[in-house]
C-alpha cells in the first residue's frame, strides 16, 4: 500500500489539523504518568513546524459519559507536550465553536494549539458529519496520526477526511505502525513465532485464525491457556476458563496440526488460593491444579520451553501477558518472555509488541527500547492483522493528497 505521509507535503504557512492519540494515563494529581503516546507524536509535530506550518492537535482522553469532566480534560497534558516540544502549547477549552475558531484563526506559523477533549461532545463517537465539518473548518490540511483509534469510524478519525480531499495524509506514527504490521503479516522471516496471552480465547480467535496461515509456532499463555487445558481433560481448579469455548479450543489445536503450526501450551502453572497479591502460592502441572486454586502465571518448566522457542525465532509477534504481571508474585512468566524477546531481538530477530497489556509489560520492565517496535494501538493493530478494514485508514487513503 502506497501511503501519502507528511513527508509528501510542505506545510509552509499551513494550519495542520492533526488527530493524535493522547489518551494517556494520569495520576491522582492529574499528571501524565506514561507519556509514550505523546512522545510518539513529537516527530510528526516537529516536521510540520520545521516546514513553517502551525499545528492544531485534537485527541480524546478516557471515556467521559456526561460531557466536560475535569479528570478527562486534555489541559492536564499541556505541560508534558510543551516539555517534549520545548515550546509553549496554547489551549482551547473547547474543540468546536467560537473558542476553538478564534484560537485557530490567531495561530501563527510555528505555534501549537491543543483542543479540548473531542469526546466531551457525543457527536465525536457517533461519527457526526456536522461535528466533523466544524472540526475541519479549523485547519487547512488534515493529518491522521492516531493509530490507536484507526479502527473507530469517529468524526475526527475517519469522517473528517472527506472535507480534506487532496489534503489528507498520515503522520509518522500511523506510517510506522502500518509498516511494522506489514513486516509481520507479509514479510516475516522464519521461524515466525506468535505469542498469545491474556484472559480469553474468544478475544483472540480471529487473530489466531489469521496467524494460523502465517506462523510456525504459536505460544499460548495467560488465562486463555486454561481453556485449552480443560478442553484436553485437565484439572484446572478454579482457574479462568471459557466453558463454552472448549470445542473451539480443540478445533484450534486440530487446525494447527493440519497447517503444520506447532502450538505450545504451558506444562506447569503458578497457582494462588485467591486472586490477591498476598495469596498463598504453589506450582503444579497445569493439568493437575487442585480445587480452590487458580493459575495466575506460567511455571519455570514452561518458561524454559517458551524461551527456547523464542530464542530460535526470526520474527516475533507478542500480544498478551503470560500471567497477572501486575502482581509481583505472578510477573515472572511475562518478564522472562519479555527478556527472551529482547535477547532474540539483539540477535537480529524482528519483534513487534502488540499494544495493550503487552506494551504495558514491556514498559514496566523497561524494555521499550530493546525490542523492534511497540505498537501504540492494541485494538487497531489486532483488527489490522485480522484483516478488518480500519475506517481511519481507508477514509484518509480515499481522500489522499493531490498529485
Amino acid at each position: 500500500m502506497k501511503l501519502k505521509t507528511i513527508d509528501n507535503y510542505n506545510f509552509l504557512e499551513k494550519k495542520a489539523l492533526v488527530r493524535v492519540d493522547f489518551n494517556v494515563p494520569l495520576n491522582s494529581d492529574f499528571e501524565v504518568s506514561d507519556s509514550t503516546r505523546i512522545k510518539a507524536a513529537i516527530p510528526t509535530i516537529n516536521k510540520i513546524l520545521s516546514d513553517g506550518g502551525s499545528v492544531i492537535l485534537m485527541s480524546h482522553l478516557g471515556r467521559p459519559k456526561e460531557g466536560p469532566t475535569e479528570k478527562y480534560s486534555l489541559k492536564h497534558t499541556i505541560k508534558t507536550i510543551s516539555d517534549l516540544l520545548n515550546r509553549p502549547v496554547k489551549f482551547a477549552s473547547d474543540c468546536i465553536g467560537t473558542i476553538a475558531k478564534d484560537a485557530s484563526d490567531t495561530l501563527a506559523p510555528g505555534e501549537v494549539l491543543l483542543l479540548e477533549n473531542l469526546r466531551f461532545h457525543k457527536e465525536e463517537e457517533k461519527g457526526d458529519i456536522n461535528f466533523a465539518n466544524e472540526l475541519a473548518s479549523l485547519g487547512d490540511v488534515y493529518v491522521n496520526d492516531a493509530f490507536g483509534t484507526a479502527h473507530r469510524a469517529h468524526a475526527s478519525t475517519a469522517v473528517i477526511a472527506q472535507f480534506f480531499k487532496g489534503k489528507s495524509m498520515f503522520g509518522y506514527v500511523m506510517a510506522s505502525e502500518l509498516l511494522n504490521a506489514e513486516k509481520v503479516l507479509n514479510n516475516a522471516q522464519r521461524p515466525f513465532t506468535a505469542i498469545m496471552g491474556g484472559a480469553k480465547v474468544s478475544d483472540k480467535i480471529l487473530l489466531i485464525e489469521k496467524l494460523m496461515e502465517k506462523v510456525d509456532h504459536l505460544i499460548i499463555g495467560g488465562g486463555m491457556a486454561y481453556t485449552f487445558i480443560k478442553a484436553q481433560g485437565g484439572n484446572i481448579g478454579s482457574s479462568l476458563c471459557e466453558a463454552e469455548k472448549l470445542e473451539l479450543a480443540l478445533e484450534i489445536l486440530s487446525r494447527a496440526a493440519a497447517n503444520n503450526v506447532t502450538i505450545h501450551l504451558p506444562v506447569d502453572s503458578v497457582n494462588a488460593d485467591k486472586f490477591d497479591k498476598d495469596a498463598k502460592t504453589n506450582t503444579t502441572a497445569i493439568n493437575n491444579i487442585a480445587d480452590g486454586w487458580m493459575g495466575l502465571d506460567i511455571g519455570l518448566k514452561t518458561v524454559d520451553i517458551f524461551t527456547k522457542i523464542i530464542a530460535e525465532s526470526k520474527t516475533i509477534l507478542w500480544n498478551g501477558p503470560m500471567g497477572v504481571f501486575e502482581m509481583s508474585k505472578f510477573e515472572n512468566g511475562t518478564k522472562k518472555v519479555a527478556e527472551s524477546i529482547v535477547a532474540a531481538t539483539k540477535k537480529g530477530a524482528f519483534s513487534l509488541i502488540g499494544g495493550g497489556d503487552s506494551a504495558a509489560a514491556i514498559n514496566q520492565f523497561h524494555f521499550t527500547n530493546e525490542v523492534s517496535y511497540v505498537s501504540t494501538g492494541g485494538g487497531a493493530l489486532l483488527e489490522y492483522i485480522e484483516g478488518k478494514e480500519l475506517p481511519g485508514l481507508k477514509m484518509v487513503i480515499d481522500a489522499g493528497l493531490e498529485g
